[in-house]
């Protein structure tokens, strides 16, 4: 159990050090813009990855399918934020 919430901290830890890097460059570049809602959607995003791979951790018995299916969630992670970056598949999501 204490294994359990070690990995669950080190998820909120990692996500707020992500987080805190374009906070911190706003501060001392204009090239940097986010809103309140840009890091809500990243805070979303980053945290329900982590939660995710968490619950694969827990509940898949074998290894190779563990790092199968992180690898997948990883990629479906760097999918979504590069459509929301800069609209790679010109969906609505992009605001194109």
């Amino acid at each position: 159990m204490i294994m359990q919430n070690k990995r669950l901290l080190g998820i909120v830890l990692v996500v707020t050090v992500l987080l805190l890097i374009p906070l911190i460059a706003m501060q001392f570049t204009d090239e940097v813009n986010w809103t309140f809602s840009d890091f809500v959607a990243a805070g979303v995003l980053l945290f329900g990855t982590g939660l995710m791979c968490e619950f694969v951790m827990r509940k898949v018995n074998k290894t190779k399918h563990k790092v199968a299916l992180c690898a997948a969630l990883l990629l479906l992670l760097a999918l979504i934020w590069i459509e929301l970056a800069v609209g790679i598949f010109g969906t609505p999501f992009a605001g194109s």
